[in-house]
């Protein structure tokens, strides 16, 4: 309960002039991206692969990859750190390593890696921020990709250097790539957290406008959510 309420000071943080330094939130992402340089082709047959990424709080990225085309299923929980900290209240502190994640499964016959991650830079959050996402302020916020093989590092490395390279964005691409040591479940209420609550007013302000950034940017991946 003191995460809600420290979430929902937040908010009235952002969007209100009560001093703080930045004011504009995840919401406002929504950045035109070139495709990846390096990137697998679509796999012949069915299957499935997991990706687990952070960028904030994991309600909207969640949200996000639930829309995409070929997303079997997207998963809140906890990467970074160890499996005695992966609890909610511990993670909010800060102080176990753990980031805010999701756990995205999908069929690579129906989209890449590379494609997940544009639509990760695009539209499900701003990747310049350091250890912050809009209102939301700490380490368990901050932007990575955990990669689960060499071949994800490889592209990931090499699409964080090349939108940097075209200065894609006004600032230097701030997401951590690190390797995947495990991925925590997060516990049932926060999963599908968006679709469950669409009128608290964090999900207004910060998540449902990514949806429909996605919708709106990516016409030829969204779905509805089934």
């Amino acid at each position: 309960m003191f995460r809600f309420l420290v979430r929902t000071f937040a908010i009235l943080a952002a969007v209100l002039p009560l001093g703080r330094g930045a004011t504009c939130n995840a919401a406002g992402t929504s950045v035109a991206i070139p495709n990846p340089s390096l990137d697998v082709p679509l796999a012949p047959t069915k299957g499935q692969q997991t990706a687990v990424i952070a960028g904030g709080c994991f309600w909207g990225i969640q949200a996000v990859f639930e829309h995409i085309k070929g997303v079997i299923r997207a998963t809140s929980g906890y990467s970074g750190g160890s499996a005695d900290t992966a609890q909610y209240e511990r993670v909010s502190t800060g102080r176990t390593g753990h980031a805010e994640a999701v756990q995205i499964t999908y069929d690579p016959s129906q989209i890449s890696y590379g494609q997940l991650l544009k639509v990760f830079f695009s539209v499900a959050h701003d990747p310049t921020q350091l250890n912050q996402q809009g209102p939301d302020v700490g380490t368990q916020y901050r932007s990575a990709i955990f990669y689960a093989s060499d071949e994800q590092k490889r592209i990931a490395q090499a699409y964080v250097d090349q939108l940097n390279h075209a200065k894609v964005f006004p600032k230097a691409i701030a997401t951590q790539i690190v390797a995947l040591n495990a991925f925590f479940p997060a516990e049932d209420y926060h999963q599908d957290y968006v679709d469950n609550h669409p009128e608290n007013m964090y999900i207004v302000i910060n998540d449902l406008p990514k949806v429909d950034h996605l919708q709106k940017q990516f016409p030829e991946l969204y779905v509805d959510k089934k």
